[in-house]
């Protein structure tokens, strides 16, 4: 193998790694307020997220079409936990009960 073969294999290998390290979407929320319960939910699971979005939306207090929108990003590593969980509230798998009772309240 040359010299060039070497260094054309190894630029592809580098450039494998960069994507498999890279931060991926997991979820695209509708604006500030489901951003927050989504960041606030993953990270109570000791989930880090990033966050990639809109500029518009911090100036504007809507969404219209995906104006506004921000996705939210874990590690790759975090990928499939943020998955499940995200999946687990659609299920419904974190609701509360219609008893259930505030420990905080008498």
């Amino acid at each position: 193998m040359g010299l060039r073969a070497v260094n054309t294999a190894m630029v592809g290998f580098q450039r494998e790694m960069a994507v498999e390290n890279q931060p991926v979407v997991v979820y695209t929320a509708q604006g500030g307020p489901e951003e927050e319960q989504i960041v606030t939910f993953l990270g109570a699971h000791g989930i880090p997220t990033f966050t990639r979005g809109e500029a518009l939306r911090h100036t504007h207090a809507f969404v219209l079409d995906g104006l506004g929108a921000v996705e939210i990003l874990v590690a790759a590593e975090h990928v499939a936990e943020a998955r499940r969980l995200l999946e687990g509230v659609e299920r419904g798998d974190f609701a509360l009960d219609d008893d259930w009772n505030d420990p905080g309240e008498s």
